[in-house]
């Protein structure tokens, strides 16, 4: 017999199978219904992976997100934030030209930095620094390797109040966002004649009461402009329609970079600031000028000054019993503009006049200004030595336009200008022992559209720093209306002139908020014009080419009184003799309450920086009511001043911060903060408040 387990060909059994190979219905069967478990499969292999992808994709995102975090600092494609130690954000900025490439950004250490932006290889970083265990800044740079287009960042107002900047024509404190302004050139210009530009004194400087501050870099080419609508800032740096130009062999690229710090409160974060980039003053000038008022011959004369009209100014100084720190005598004692001695039509023997002033124990400052007009004999003279700034090509002089005609202007980056202009001043100066010079102008609005100095000026702002310099051989009594990155020239720093109206607008009501921004700027030796105005023809509050309003005259003499100088034109004795007794006691009360004060303040300040004249936030920096007062102020942190401020007003609102506070009238507060409503302040007052230290039992 056969195995039993053999097949014998061509049975039904080996028919079944071979039927089977070709799809017998059994295995048809089995085949339809395994289908959806191979799809099932093949499904559940798709998820997996995709869940590993995402997986790897949330890991890769979870450590980007890390990697875009530097301490309090959050990094996004279009703008970075930082928040305080709560959590909430206190710092915005929006990168406004372009966005930054996520994926080229990396890490290492306390560096975070991009190589590609969606237009191009840049050059990014953020770093942090730990400055203090209370200061925290970020070093910020976005620098154009590709592109030479504009790069601009958006500050954000975040819900706080911003202080810094520059000198305005209408001051606000804190600054007020008014309409939209594409970005303009930061540049020193003259705001009496171009109201809508950047003033004489600025800083690329700003501060918040968020406890943030921003330093924008030297380096940077920089503009400033705002939007209302957006509440924003708009910091933007360029090359392309714009008066600075690259450094000496550097390329066109922009780069736009700034330090950001964030402190324990406003007061703290500005005092680190000051000390870390601001230099300070090297003295203290005259004590007698911050003791006593100068009387200036502008408002009163104008350019119709004579030798017999400042003698006769100075014996009535005299008959009405006013002290003098010092006579100034300016425009125009010369026969035309760019010369450096007396008319003699006008001045027929300055000698005598010098000594006559010198018997009655008058000192005498003169002004002076950096234009040689055209039809001065000095013109020539300057044209064959080189001193003038010349035209971009550096062939010829350029010509410039400024409010007493056409000329040439100085080049203080040449040396031999200096010395040729300084040692006219210092000749002046021996011949009638002069007491020191009032430098007029300085700003870069005077120089033309296009020129070339000796030293090329990749900042045009410079030119106001090289001019400022020229002060610094008579800087005890010395005063300027220009100042960038010149806190060192220890000199007087005029505000603009100011129209004898009551307004936000170069008014009475400009002075608090002007002041305090140049001292914030770091400028604290600060003269504050003309008591009255300048009494121009056509913005004098009351009839066109009269004294101005008395009323404002008064309130005006009485603000200056608590400032750190005094100065007369329009003398007390054009009006009344009401007038003549208010400014006699507000002239004495100057010397014996605030002048102490105000010196004791100048030494700090040579240490410190910190201002003379200073906001209600510095004593009270977590206080919202302070951050927004600008009709108040503080000499040092113990007198509060509250002039009135308002026409036809003999009572004001005034806030009183936490502390105990005496008044001038012997009034004890110590339930504060305190909002005082129509307190009463007669015409011939200002009130002011001592803070009291508690008394420990």
């Amino acid at each position: 017999g056969r195995p039993a387990s053999a097949i014998v060909p061509g049975t039904p059994v080996e028919q079944a199978l071979t039927e089977g190979s070709h799809g017998s219905p059994f295995k048809k069967k089995r085949s339809s219904e395994s289908r959806p478990l191979v799809t099932s499969g093949i499904l559940g292999c798709v998820l997996v992976l995709a869940a590993v992808i995402a997986w790897c994709y949330y890991s890769m995102s979870l450590r980007k997100a890390q990697l875009l975090k530097n301490e309090s600092l959050d990094l996004r494609k279009d703008g970075f934030v930082i928040h305080d130690q709560g959590g909430t954000v206190i710092f915005t900025m929006t990168f406004r030209s372009d966005s930054l490439d996520l994926d080229s950004c990396s890490k290492e250490g306390n560096v975070l930095s991009c190589t590609r932006s969606y237009s191009g290889k840049l050059n990014f970083f953020i770093q942090t620094v730990r400055s203090k265990d209370t200061v925290m800044c970020y070093r910020v740079r976005w620098e154009e390797l590709q592109n030479n287009h504009s790069i601009e960042h958006a500050m954000a107002y975040n819900g706080s109040h911003w202080y810094g900047g520059a000198e305005t024509a209408e001051q606000h404190w804190p600054i007020k966002i008014q309409g939209e302004q594409d970005p303009q050139p930061f540049v020193t210009s003259d705001v009496y004649s171009n109201r809508k530009a950047f003033g004489g004194i600025l800083e690329r400087y700003w501060l918040s009461s968020n406890a943030t501050a921003i330093k924008i870099n030297d380096s940077v080419p920089f503009h400033l402009g705002w939007s209302e609508k957006d509440r924003t800032l708009r910091f933007e740096a360029r090359y392309q329609n714009s008066p600075f130009r690259p450094a000496a062999g550097q390329r066109v690229f922009p780069e736009l970079s700034y330090r950001v710090c964030v402190g324990a409160n406003v007061a703290s974060i500005h005092k680190y600031m000051v000390r870390r980039y601001f230099p300070k003053p090297i003295k203290v000038p005259s004590s007698e000028v911050f003791a006593k008022p100068v009387w200036s011959t502008w408002a009163l004369y104008k350019t119709a000054v004579s030798q017999e009209k400042l003698l006769r100014y100075a014996s009535d100084i005299t008959t009405h019993g006013f002290n003098c720190s010092h006579l100034e005598l300016d425009d125009r004692y010369t026969s035309d503009y760019g010369e450096f001695d007396f008319d003699p039509q006008k001045f027929p023997n300055a000698s005598d006049m010098f000594e006559k002033l010198r018997k009655k124990k008058f000192k005498v400052t003169l002004w002076t200004h950096p234009f040689i007009n055209y039809d001065s004999i000095n013109f020539g003279v300057a044209v064959e030595k080189g001193l003038f700034v010349r035209e971009p090509s550096g062939e010829l002089p350029a010509l410039v336009r400024w409010w007493n005609g056409v000329g040439g202007i100085l080049d203080f980056t040449n040396p031999e200008a200096r010395e040729w202009f300084s040692s006219h001043l210092s000749t002046l100066k021996d011949r009638y022992q002069v007491a020191s010079f009032k430098f007029d102008a300085g700003e870069t609005s005077y120089l033309p559209p296009h020129f070339s100095t000796l030293m090329p000026l990749s900042d045009p702002s410079s030119f106001t720093r090289h001019y400022a310099e020229m002060a610094l051989p008579f800087s005890d009594r010395a005063e300027l209306r220009v100042g960038y990155q010149t806190q060192n020239v220890s000199c007087f720093y005029r505000i603009i002139d100011r129209d004898s109206v009551w307004g936000y607008e170069l008014g009475l009501k400009s002075i608090i908020p002007t002041v305090l921004t140049i001292s914030i700027l770091g400028y604290q030796f600060v003269l504050p014009d003309m008591i009255g105005g300048n009494a121009y023809p056509n913005r004098t509050a009351g009839r066109a080419n009269a004294l101005p309003d008395k009323e404002l005259y008064i309130r005006w003499l009485e603000l200056s009184a608590f400032l750190p100088v005094m100065q007369f034109s329009i003398p007390p004795w054009a009006y009344d003799k009401e007038v003549v007794e208010i400014a006699r006691k507000f002239t004495e009360l100057h010397e014996t309450l605030v002048t102490p004060r105000v010196i004791e303040l100048a030494d700090e300040v040579l240490k410190t920086g910190d201002p003379i004249v200073r906001p209600l936030w510095w004593i009270a920096n977590d206080d919202e009511a302070a951050y927004k007062i600008d009709s108040q102020f503080l000499i040092g942190d113990d007198l509060m001043v509250a002039p009135v401020l308002e026409p036809g007003k003999q009572e004001r609102d005034i806030y009183l911060p936490a502390g105990q506070w005496r008044s001038y009238k012997g009034e004890h507060f110590d339930k504060t903060p305190l909002y005082l409503t129509d307190y009463s302040v007669d015409l011939d007052e200002i009130a002011y408040f001592t803070w009291v230290p508690s008394v420990e039992t």
